[in-house]
């Protein structure tokens, strides 16, 4: 018998770890190579782990709600027959649960007497009867939380266990505690030093907790709904948001797709939508502003090789993820409908691969899904630009022709573009938003697909 590690496997660059949700298989259960073991959630999405071998698993190192880093060691899968060479040399079995704990424990030590060094008492949540992970032992310890502190947090995980989004939230909301020995120093203070302790001072604003009463409905917000929530509150922080607006007369795409819809779906089997004549718009604009197609990296833009459009897309729960079409300026229509359809698809059934939502240099969303005639969208951090689609809509319009202008009927949308102005300009901003309208109004009647 040999035994193999099933660990977190990568998902994306820009993914270091994940939360364990809930174990598929138990201690003594049969598992197929492929067969899925356990669930993961990132800020990104859900997403199963397969076992890579047949066998029977024999240890889980991880709790529900644990925060895991990617190249860990999940689980422990005993397989029958002798284990080739290069499976033995990657083999590196935590082979109890003692081993496990004396390893957390050398790492609680070492924080500890770092803590001593620094002269700042090391925390003791030994006494405590709830259970705490060791992430959130020892992010309680380094910002100083007392065992007090830690069993009056209200815990979301299983079993009102104590989360790593539970504490954090606690940290941003925590009132610094002074002690009595402190009290007794800060009256003894000079009259000089009061004075400079009662200068003005700038303090983070805390946000106004709201009491429910009578008959409202209290109700916790997902998981997926509260990462949303913090990455749209740390976009609006980092980037300084600006936007440009422009109508676009899409007429003849109207026309021309209402023409090629049927015959596109019986050749190709797909059906033909406006979205991947967008995206083909936008991949040719970011094609002829590379600027941007790029990110920024504290005071360093790095200019992405790769052009890599999101695809705002709407969930079943009201939320939205973010799949990323690759490569997107070496699409030809048909190629780009066909990404198009396959991602929408399996994005409302949740069954993305992570590295399908990662390394994304553009992001588009279509507001005009919902009735919208344009909107303000938030940049998808580290990217530097989003464009929104409106809603479509026939309109009165002056029509310019060299015997006069007149009125007719057009179908138009307007187009918004939110930017990063650190390092995207006005003129940058609104010229890559214009030449996105020009290939749309420019769209040939008599195209092939």
């Amino acid at each position: 018998m040999s035994k193999f590690e099933l660990k977190l496997p990568r998902m994306g660059e820009s993914v270091a770890e994940a939360t364990l949700t809930s174990w598929l298989k138990e201690v003594g259960d049969t598992i197929e190579m492929d067969e899925a073991v356990f669930e993961i959630a990132t800020d990104k999405v859900d997403s199963e782990v397969p076992s890579e071998v047949d066998g029977v698993l024999v240890q889980k190192l991880f709790n529900v709600d644990d925060v895991i880093k990617v190249g860990d060691t999940v689980a422990v899968i005993e397989i029958n027959g002798e284990a080739n060479d290069s499976m033995d040399s990657e083999l590196n079995i935590v082979e109890t649960p003692s081993v496990l704990d004396e390893a957390v424990a050398v790492v609680t030590e070492t924080i500890e007497v770092a803590r001593d060094t620094a002269g700042s008492p090391a925390q003791d949540f030994s006494s405590s009867a709830r259970f705490y992970s060791p992430l959130v032992k020892n992010i309680a310890k380094q910002e100083g939380i007392s065992l007090a502190e830690l069993d009056a947090i209200h815990g979301t995980g299983k079993e009102g266990r104590v989360t790593k989004a539970d504490i954090l939230a606690f940290v941003d909301t925590r009132q610094p505690m002074v002690s009595d020995k402190e009290q007794d120093v800060i009256k003894k203070r000079e009259p000089v030093f009061e004075k400079e302790v009662n200068q003005p001072v700038i303090e983070r604003q805390q946000p106004t907790r709201v009491i429910a009463s009578g008959g409202d409905e209290v109700i916790e917000m997902t998981r997926m709904g509260k990462l949303i929530a913090k990455h749209m509150v740390d976009s609006v922080s980092t980037s300084a948001h600006v936007q440009s607006f422009i109508e676009v007369d899409v007429t003849n795409i109207v026309n021309w797709r209402n023409k090629m819809k049927d015959s596109f779906l019986a050749s190709e089997g797909e059906k033909l939508t406006f979205t991947p004549i967008f995206m083909e718009a936008v991949a040719k604009a970011l094609k002829k502003y590379p600027m941007m197609n790029i990110s920024v990296d504290g005071d360093k833009v790095i200019r992405k090789k790769n052009i890599n459009i999101g695809m705002a897309a709407a969930l079943p729960d009201g939320n939205l993820i973010v799949p990323v079409i690759k490569n997107a300026d070496q699409l030809n229509l048909v190629g780009m409908a066909k990404v198009v359809n396959d991602l929408a698809e399996r994005s409302r059934n949740n069954q993305l691969k992570p590295d399908e939502i990662q390394d994304g240099t553009y992001t588009v969303t279509n507001v005009g899904t919902f009735g919208s005639v344009f909107g303000t969208p938030i940049i998808n951090q580290p990217q530097v630009g989003i464009l929104a689609l409106g809603a479509i809509r026939k309109v009165p319009a002056v029509i310019e022709t060299k015997e006069g202008d007149f009125i007719g009927i057009r179908s138009k949308m307007y187009i918004s573009h939110s930017y990063d102005h650190r390092v995207v300009n006005g003129a940058l901003g609104s010229m890559f938003a214009k030449t996105v309208a020009d290939y749309l109004e420019a769209w040939d009647l008599s195209r092939e697909v």
